[in-house]
Parts: structure tokens; sequence; C-alpha cells
């Protein structure tokens, strides 16, 4: 499916990225990964052999995609596709309700989970423009960017910074189609991944869950479960596909999901 493809994975070494890089990989690509953990890069460069790089940088950098970017051309001979995974919860670094939100929180949620994806993807655009080939583009959104949560999920920066996610592409993806760039956006509801935890020990909220995921017995999604749509997005099945938000979620923007009656008004 991917044979022959070269694609650039900005936050690949843990989690959906890492899930992804590994698919990838067996369908045929070769990967260049980024991540920020010297500990995750290694163990990830052992998972990924020949057909795999780890390259060690902070999304919110500059110059960092820009440099995987180059470093899967050099590598490789091109780059085909990228996908940007980088980003996370700001609930430690001050994000929260409106009314508890420092400001200090916001800029950095944002720049986490916004900024470094347009970094990214305008890497990877101004890269397909030079080459005059195309290309696909790939972008983390969330389901809380558009069907929130309250009780359980009050990050509000992040839940607006994913909202821009799919503005940003739906826009990006209307204007750079004439040089057939596709840009796509993959919104799954609650993941098993290092940002999940709080939620994960959370009994409650794994109650909710039942009722908000339903699929599959009403369980917290695992990173495999994107795997397949990764896949498509960054084949040549994807050709006539761009602008598109593909909820991957267990049901949960069209489910109600029950609250614990200990928290009921």
């Amino acid at each position: 499916m991917l044979n022959n493809k070269n694609i650039v994975i900005i936050g690949g070494t843990t989690g959906i990225g890492f899930s992804a890089a590994k698919a990838f990989i067996r369908h045929g690509a070769n990967v260049v990964v980024v991540g920020r953990n010297s500990d995750n890069n290694q163990q990830a460069q052992q998972a990924f052999g020949d057909s795999g790089l780890v390259f060690t940088g902070d999304a919110i950098h500059e110059n960092t995609a820009a440099d995987a970017i180059e470093l899967c051309v050099r590598t490789w001979g091109s780059l085909d596709g990228l996908y940007h995974v980088a980003g996370g919860s700001g609930r430690k670094m001050g994000d929260g309700p409106l009314h508890e939100l420092s400001l200090d929180g916001w800029n950095k949620t944002l720049a986490l989970n916004l900024t470094s994806l347009m970094l990214s993807n305008r890497a990877a655009v101004k890269f397909f423009l030079n080459t005059k080939r195309g290309g696909t583009i790939l972008n983390m959104g969330s389901v809380l960017g558009y069907s929130p949560a309250p009780k359980y999920f009050t990050t509000h920066t992040y839940a607006a910074a994913k909202a821009a996610v799919i503005g940003l592409s739906k826009s990006l993806a209307a204007y750079y189609a004439k040089d057939n760039i596709r840009i796509n956006v993959i919104a799954p509801g609650l993941v098993e991944t290092p940002m999940a935890q709080r939620a994960a020990s959370d009994a409650d909220i794994l109650s909710y869950i039942k009722s908000k995921q339903p699929l599959d017995g009403g369980r917290i999604g695992r990173p495999e479960d994107l795997d397949g749509a990764a896949c498509y997005f960054m084949s040549d099945n994807s050709s006539f596909t761009t602008g598109q938000v593909l909820a991957i979620d267990g049901g949960w923007s069209v489910s109600e999901g029950q609250i614990s009656s200990k928290y009921k008004q």
C-alpha cells in the first residue's frame, strides 16, 4: 500500500505516531520520525530497523520539521507525505476552564498543538511546491475540537487548538488543491496514549466512556485503531481526497455518554 513512499512523522516515538510509523513500514514505506525524548527515540529506532530513522527535535522549534524533511530527502530521495501527530494536553502548563486559565497556559498549549503543526505543514508545503510533484499531509485533530465533554475534559485551550487544526487544514486544502497537495485531518476520541493517563486511570471517566465510545464494548481507543486511516491518507488511494475530517472515535461524536449519578446536579 505504501511501497516506496517516504514519510515524515512529527511526534512518532510514542503513542499514535509510533504505532503509525510501524504500520507505514509494514506497508512498505520509509519513515523519518521526530521525537523529543532521547530514551523513547532509542527504543523507537530499534523497533524501526533499516526502514526508519529517528530525528531528535522539538516540534515547536521553527526548523525541526524542515530539518526532518531534509533528512528524509537526503536519505530516501524524496518526501511523499507528512503526518503531524505532535501535541498534547496543556493541563500541567496552566490550561483548564476559561475562568482558571493562565495566559502562559494558553500560549504554551497553543504552541504545542497549533504552532507546531503550522510549522510542519509550512515546511512540507514548501517542499511540495518546490518539487511540483504534490504530496499529502495528515494532521491530528480531536473530537474535543467540535464535540465537547464538559464534565471530564475541560482544557479549553486544547479544544480551541484542535478546532483551529480543522479550520487551518481545510483552508490549506482549499488553497493548495491546485498544486495537488492533499491535506486532511484525523479526529480521534479518547485513545490510550501517554497524554491520556489521567483519564485512563479514572473509574468515573472509564464508566462514561462505556457509553460515550460504545463501539467494541465501550472502550478507550488504541493507537492502532488509527493506523488504517493513516495508511489510507498517506497512500495513493487518497489521491482524490482533501479537506476532510475523519472521526475515529468509537462513536463519541454520535453518542450521549452517561455521567455518574454522583456528578448529577
